[in-house]
């Protein structure tokens, strides 16, 4: 899959999602993550509707329950013919694998599941002290991703500082995914592990998750088509192609 750039729409309702959608009606149908808050308060048929229309959908749902549970969840989830879906790489082996055989059995082979290994809003601080897990973030992190992928995952979820992490582990058909992406000199807000578009490529990150600094921008289009084009540059830049 080629770099790609994901629009959060981190919105507590579809009204509001559909909002900043219009105001990106001149972008050729980008590709949308939608997370809990939203497919909470809007449902499943507002996110068919989004595959309807031309959208490519990450549904960004984190699962993480007993294998049994996670497994009916992906099975209802391939049904809406979403692209992406994620899943907590700490509920283990078998509730990845069961995760894995859900996805299998329900015929939706484009369905990718890709597992969270640690959120981009955490530190080693909370990881060692809060969590309780000992060493660096990019070890766990590689840790996670190695078992996901041994558990049939299509992909992790990291933040740029492990993209070529992953990307080692995993071999080039592993999606490395990355949130927590801010342009040059913007805010970090409540993330940590942040990186700029241009950085995230240049390690190999194969999906780059941009919310609030397109979402909250005063021209979303503007914002969106900038971020493009910057990957793109570090695209070529990174193996003479343009993702």
């Amino acid at each position: 899959m080629n770099c790609r750039v994901v629009i959060a729409l981190d919105f507590p309702t579809a009204e509001e999602a559909e909002a900043l959608l219009s105001r990106l009606e001149a972008e050729e149908n980008p590709f949308v993550k939608v997370g809990m808050q939203l497919f909470y308060a809007s449902g499943p048929r507002w996110v068919e509707r989004l595959k309807e229309r031309g959208y490519g959908v990450f549904l960004d749902l984190k699962l993480h329950d007993i294998p049994n549970t996670v497994a009916g969840a992906v099975d209802s989830v391939a049904r809406l013919g979403v692209d992406l879906l994620t899943l907590h790489a700490c509920g283990g082996r078998a509730m990845m694998e069961a995760a894995r055989e859900a996805r299998d059995r329900s015929g939706a082979s484009a369905l990718r599941l890709l597992a969270v290994t640690q959120l981009t809003s955490l530190d080693q601080r909370v990881l060692n002290e809060e969590i309780g897990i000992p060493g660096t973030v990019e070890a766990c992190v590689r840790r996670y991703a190695r078992m996901a992928r041994e558990s049939g995952m299509d992909g992790a979820v990291c933040s740029g500082w492990e993209a070529e992490g992953i990307k080692a582990i995993g071999g080039p058909d592993f999606l490395a995914v990355v949130p927590g992406i801010r342009p040059s000199g913007e805010a970090t807000q409540d993330q940590k592990r942040v990186m700029t578009p241009q950085e995230a490529v240049a390690r190999g990150a194969d999906l780059l998750v941009v919310g609030r600094p397109i979402t909250r921008a005063a021209d979303p289009a503007a914002a969106y088509r900038t971020i493009v084009r910057a990957v793109q540059n570090a695209g070529r830049d990174r193996c003479g192609l343009e993702c």
